[in-house]
């Protein structure tokens, strides 16, 4: 699991690229997101077009991740989600918890 990072108009955009699943991605997908709001970032927005596989540890760090940023008063949402992980969102309803865009674009504007 690779994780990048870049910021856009005050965004902080992390695009993890490969599997998250227990032991590898969720606790790299733990950390980048420990280490943005390390940094001070309320605005995070995550790039999962690159996600292959994502299993219920997975969809859990999704969760951890989001009540973690907002309780800090910040602002988590996804984008470019493959079908399978569309799928499982939609299937635990998380796809109602989180906001959800198709493009980078739309998310960015969202924030404003």
């Amino acid at each position: 699991m690779k994780i990048t990072s870049r910021s856009v108009q005050g965004v902080e955009i992390l695009k993890p690229e490969g599997k998250i699943t227990i032991g590898v991605g969720d606790v790299a997908l733990r950390n980048a997101v420990q280490e943005s709001l390390a940094r001070g970032t309320t605005k995070l927005l995550l790039d999962l077009s690159g996600v292959t596989t994502v299993d219920s540890s997975g969809v859990g760090e999704l969760v951890s991740a989001y009540t973690r940023v907002t309780s800090r008063g910040g602002k988590l949402k996804l984008f470019g989600l493959p079908s399978k992980v569309q799928d499982i969102l939609t299937i635990t309803q998380l796809i109602t918890v989180f906001e959800v865009y198709d493009s980078e674009a739309e998310a960015l504007a969202s924030f404003s």
